[in-house]
């Protein structure tokens, strides 16, 4: 492993290495810009004219209009109607009375009476009263009564 201060030595010389090496690596393209020719500038060449065309009219083709076709209508056969039969009638039956079931009268269960404890009241102990300080004299006139 590595001393401690040895890594806080060359901690400071790697810092200074590497803004040398940025420095120089910026002053060699600096100067390759410098060195390299402007663009050349390229001449702007018209755009030739184009005629405009006329354009063709299509005929629109006559189609002409077709008799529609008369289909003879089937014949529909008449159906002899069937008669429903009458309803039966159904006769309204009284409904049975069913007795209702006596319910027993159960006695009520009997439930002692339980004495309530008394608790002890606890023993609150007086506290002097404490007085506000007096009201200080105040500069503003006191507003009126609002009637």
């Amino acid at each position: 492993m590595v001393p401690k201060n040895a890594v806080s030595s060359s901690s400071p010389l790697f810092v200074v290495a590497l803004l040398l090496s940025c420095s120089c690596m910026i002053s060699s393209a600096a100067r390759l810009l410098e060195e390299y020719p402007p663009d050349p500038v390229v001449p702007e060449l018209p755009h030739p004219a184009v005629p405009e065309l006329p354009k063709p009219e299509l005929p629109h083709p006559v189609v002409p209009e077709l008799p529609k076709p008369e289909l003879p209508q089937p014949a529909v056969p008449e159906l002899p109607k069937h008669e429903e039969p009458p309803h039966p009638i159904v006769p309204e039956l009284p409904k049975p009375e069913l007795p209702h079931p006596a319910v027993p009268e159960l006695p009520k269960p009997e439930v002692p009476e339980l004495p309530k404890p008394e608790l002890p009241h606890p023993v609150v102990p007086e506290l002097p009263e404490h007085e506000l300080p007096p009201k200080p004299e105040s500069h503003y006139p006191e507003p009126e009564a609002k009637p």
